[in-house]
């Protein structure tokens, strides 16, 4: 049981990191909560599916084409935001309209899709591999190790290019990055074009892994935001560790509660680290 539910928790760990990393990517640049950001990975998996289920294409053509089609649809969004920043719109304003934009969105696959449950169907129900007497899927090892891949080339990214230097500069000191001539609002459009991939990456994993419904957005942009509280919201190796911890720690609160009160067990360490310690494990205190 033990072994089951540590595999449970590092599956589940990796979709949520998919999750926190792209919208940790986005906070720590743009300095506003993106909610929507759940909305664009639920439109990434009904691209998948419209492209692939419904169309017919080969479905790594799909998913190509649905990573590329998210990135776009998020530098979109970021036009958006832009307007309203134009206008010296407060970061009240910004998380307001970022939830209006999760709901237009999910009623908008609502009216597209439909409320039914969609799945993708690409990978056939498999016998899953005993290790230990725990089963793990050949899917879930796979997105374990594409999430693992992913992770490292956002750190490479993030480190090692050029532009990953000028994300943290703007992130830093947006001011400063101006004066040495660093544009922030070409900035905020990669920082965006990059966390929509990131999602789009995160919608397809998912989507091969679970149903789909509308909604799915909003579930897995509160299992993000938690995770980046946890972590530290803004850091994006933090938001990565707090997405595994949360993970462990629903599969583990399983063990002594029903599996009803998984989402209860988020919103108790969302509320312990906001109350206790708000910066989060690697966040550092503001004076």
């Amino acid at each position: 049981m033990f072994l089951q539910l540590l595999i449970n928790g590092l599956i589940a760990g990796a979709i949520y990191a998919l999750v926190a990393s792209g919208f940790s990517l986005i906070y720590s640049i743009c300095k506003f909560v993106h909610f929507a950001h759940g909305a664009v990975i639920a439109v990434a998996a009904y691209i998948l599916y419209a492209l692939f289920s419904l169309l017919g294409m080969n479905f790594w053509l799909a998913v190509i084409l649905t990573i590329i089609l998210i990135s776009i649809f998020g530098s979109v969004m970021n036009l958006i935001y832009k307007q309203l920043r134009k206008r010296k719109a407060s970061n009240v304003i910004l998380l307001i309209a970022s939830f209006a934009l999760l709901i237009l969105i999910e009623s908008l696959i609502l009216l597209f899709f439909g409320a039914d449950v969609k799945t993708i169907g690409f990978i056939k129900i498999a016998k899953g591999l005993e290790i230990l007497g725990a089963i793990i899927t050949p899917l879930q090892i796979f997105i374990v190790i594409s999430s693992f891949i992913l992770f490292a080339l956002l750190f490479f990214l993030m480190k090692r290019t050029k532009i990953g230097k000028a994300m943290r500069a703007v992130s830093d000191n947006k001011d400063v990055a101006e004066i040495v001539g660093i544009s922030s609002e070409r900035i905020y459009m990669w920082a965006f074009i990059i966390g929509s991939a990131i999602a789009g990456i995160g919608g397809i994993l998912i989507a091969l892994e679970q149903n789909l419904e509308p909604m799915m957005g909003t579930h897995l942009i509160i299992k993000g935001f938690t995770a980046a509280i946890i972590g530290g919201i803004g850091n994006i190796p933090g938001a990565i560790l707090g997405a595994f911890l949360l993970g462990f720690s629903e599969n583990f609160g399983i063990w002594f509660l029903p599996s009803g009160y998984k989402d209860a067990i988020a919103f108790v360490i969302l509320f312990i680290f906001l109350l206790f310690r708000p910066q989060g494990i690697l966040g550092i205190r503001k004076k």
